[in-house]
């Protein structure tokens, strides 16, 4: 199957190509901010079962 975007193909293909490294761009980012969340949630945790003992 073949897609025929005319004259526009540069320009689909680009709008395509800079959506998904955007997606990937947020994606990325959320995993970053989810374990940098996750470790100072565990950290929190560890000092407060400290305090309890």
């Amino acid at each position: 199957m073949s897609v025929d975007l005319g004259r526009y193909a540069i320009e689909v293909l680009s709008a395509y190509a800079g959506a998904l490294i955007l997606l990937a761009g947020v994606i990325a980012a959320s995993v970053v901010r989810a374990r940098s969340v996750a470790r100072r949630l565990a950290e929190t945790e560890e000092r407060r079962a400290a305090r309890q003992r």
